[in-house]
């Protein structure tokens, strides 16, 4: 048992989560990276807006960070998914705070740290999915230049899809599919029109070819590409189990944190995509970097 009492568990090895455990490694302190292999952008084939890494495919810059992050001898890796987690009362030892157990593996650690990320829900419509992160995009700043001034597409998938059909025709011309989901009110379609956007309220029936729009009144629409902003949901249930607070966005609720990440309950830190509103691999990054040292000053400083 003793070979897997941990200074840190961190669950979730994306980008949030491989940032905090070089911090963590470069301190020299005992790691444990658990990780099920399902990056929220894994199906986009270009990450862009990070500096030294635009254009590059994001699994490449995944599989970059690991190696890096591996080379420190005190952080390992278990390639897994864990969906429980809970705090040890009474432990007999002052180091054993946490227990996380995957499969028959009891692991336990001083300190948690949350990276586990979000998965988005996506609209029920037909073709949508099997162009997520392809030619259907839900950040404007992560893939709007590439479409290089073509005809965009907006499709309402949340309430602040009409922020996206206000913002996206810096990118290009565009078009915004209400699909039934509310009507914009005159204030709002005034808007729309100061910047070009054109309204179509008929609903969407399908995706087809690499981004046309065909409606249920039978026309067809092609575009360069398009954006849905898609509700989210925590990637598993660990912080609800935990019983952690929460704090509710436009378009899902994320774990609160205090400045240095850590969350509501002592020694638990949360980073990424599931402890923060806006969201790309730069950010994520930065996040895990802050938590990797919010993380050490606790083991340092703090005390459960």
């Amino acid at each position: 048992m003793s070979d897997n009492i941990h200074d840190v568990i961190i669950i979730g090895g994306s980008y949030s989560g491989l940032s905090a455990a070089m911090q963590l490694g470069r301190a020299r302190r005992k790691v444990l990276i658990i990780d099920e292999g399902l990056r929220r952008n894994r199906f986009a084939s270009h990450s862009h807006g990070f500096l030294t890494q635009d254009g590059i495919d994001p699994a490449t810059i995944a599989a970059n960070a690991r190696e890096q992050v591996l080379m420190y001898p005190t952080v390992t890796w278990r390639s897994a998914r864990a969906d429980t987690a809970r705090r040890i009362e009474n432990s007999r030892s002052a180091d054993a705070a946490f227990e996380v157990i995957v499969g028959s593996t009891r692991h336990i650690s001083r300190r948690l740290l949350l990276a586990n990320g979000v998965k988005d829900i996506l609209p029920n419509i037909d073709g949508l999915a099997e162009r997520w992160g392809r030619s259907v995009f839900h950040c404007p700043y992560c893939h709007g230049y590439e479409l290089d001034q073509g005809r965009i597409g907006v499709i309402e998938g949340s309430a602040l899809s009409m922020r996206h059909a206000l913002m996206l025709p810096d990118w290009g011309p565009t078009t915004f599919f209400i699909n039934d989901a509310f009507e914009p009110d005159s204030e709002q379609l005034a808007a729309l029109e100061a910047c070009g956007t054109r309204v179509e309220r008929s609903p969407v029936a399908a995706i087809m070819g690499h981004a046309d729009v065909k409606l249920a009144d039978g026309r067809t629409f092609p575009f360069a590409g398009l954006f849905v902003l898609a509700p989210f949901e925590l990637a598993t249930p660990i912080a609800q189990h935990l019983g952690l607070e929460m704090e509710q966005g436009p378009v899902g609720a994320i774990i609160k944190t205090d400045p240095m990440k850590e969350t509501s309950m002592q020694g638990v830190f949360a980073c990424g995509d599931a402890a923060r509103m806006m969201a790309s691999v730069a950010l994520a990054v930065g996040d895990g970097n802050l938590a990797g040292a919010g993380v050490h000053r606790s083991l340092m400083f703090g005390t459960i």
